[in-house]
């Protein structure tokens, strides 16, 4: 990365720029309140980094050894991370909390859960409209008719929308219609769907793989922000070692280490999604719970009135009421964390 001085010019910044295009590679440039820290995209055994320390303006110029260089707090400067969406804050003092259906299914249904998840305390509205199933003959989602109702009921009800991107041909549909794009565990490797996705400028929240280190999860993440975004949010939702469970209680093991350690390396913030770790609501609160002292910053919960009429993940959905029940304990425990800090 190459540190400008708190006093460069603007020309100076741009001269340094051109001089990395210039060697065929890209700049992504972080602007902070009082520097500009200009990251290198590309093979930088092209640039010649003792020219480079030498051009006016520029303080240093020095590698980061982390492969994920463009997601470490090292390169980012805490303050040029700002995620927006709708009007909620994200990474803030403030606990988020993501509910919904884990499908839309009807306009009514939506509208009715969607209620309740407001009245329960949580903020963005959360709801799959292109689903990506195991199976073919399992519900597959009302596609753009979801997106409308998601759009509807979120700006009837004043929150903040959330769904999954399943496809590169999906990215900028669904962006017209929701606050916030997800990049499901199954396409944390798709390279292609996660640059559209970065294209449309709306705030993202990038799952890991089932079976992703963190490192290779930090790697991937590198791709959104080289696509010219930097409005991430990294959600932990539980992990599998390869070839699958090895504990048939719990569906996947939310990797609850992985908060603190993400929370350390970048400094985006991290939600938790214990509803897809776990598959079970009896675990769904202690798991929230473990995951706010932890050091999450949000928690994205499936959410049905109707559990045992749901056309997917029925088994794990929280009723309405257990949600306000969740957010209460999880705030305390969220207030303990942040007088701690």
């Amino acid at each position: 990365m190459i540190i400008m001085k708190p006093a460069a010019k603007a020309s100076e910044i741009q001269a340094v720029i051109s001089r990395i295009g210039s060697a065929g590679l890209r700049a992504d440039v972080s602007k902070g309140e009082g520097q500009t820290v200009i990251g290198i995209i590309g093979d930088e055994s092209r640039v010649d980094f003792d020219r480079l320390r030498a051009m006016r303006g520029v303080e240093s110029a020095r590698h980061i050894q982390a492969p994920y260089k463009l997601m470490t707090k090292e390169y980012l400067q805490e303050d040029s991370i700002s995620i927006d969406a709708n009007g909620i804050r994200v990474g803030g003092n403030e606990m988020v909390y993501i509910a919904g259906p884990c499908s839309v299914e009807s306009y009514d249904q939506l509208a009715r859960i969607a209620a309740q998840v407001k009245d329960a305390g949580a903020q963005v509205l959360r709801g799959g409209t292109f689903k990506p199933r195991t199976s073919v003959h399992s519900f597959q989602g009302l596609g753009e008719l979801g997106l409308k109702h998601l759009q509807k009921v979120g700006n009837d009800l004043g929150m903040a929308t959330i769904t999954e991107v399943r496809s590169e041909s999906h990215a900028e549909l669904v962006a017209s219609y929701v606050d916030i794009l997800q990049i499901g565990m199954r396409n944390m490797y798709n390279q292609d769907l996660l640059e559209a996705v970065a294209r449309q400028n709306k705030p993202i929240l990038f799952k890991r793989g089932n079976s992703a280190q963190i490192q290779e999860f930090l790697s991937y993440g590198q791709y959104i922000i080289a696509a010219g975004n930097r409005q991430i949010m990294l959600c932990e939702r539980g992990i599998l070692p390869l070839g699958g469970s090895f504990e048939p209680e719990t569906r996947n093991t939310l990797d609850l280490a992985a908060i603190p350690v993400l929370n350390s390396k970048t400094p985006f913030p991290v939600i938790a999604d214990p509803s897809h770790a776990t598959g079970r609501k009896d675990l769904i609160l202690p798991m929230s719970m473990a995951a706010v002292a932890a050091g999450a910053k949000g928690l994205i919960i499936e959410v049905h009135d109707r559990p045992e009429e749901a056309l997917s993940d029925g088994p794990q959905a929280l009723l309405p009421s257990q949600l306000k029940e969740l957010i209460r304990k999880c705030d305390e425990i969220h207030e303990l964390v942040r007088r701690s800090d």
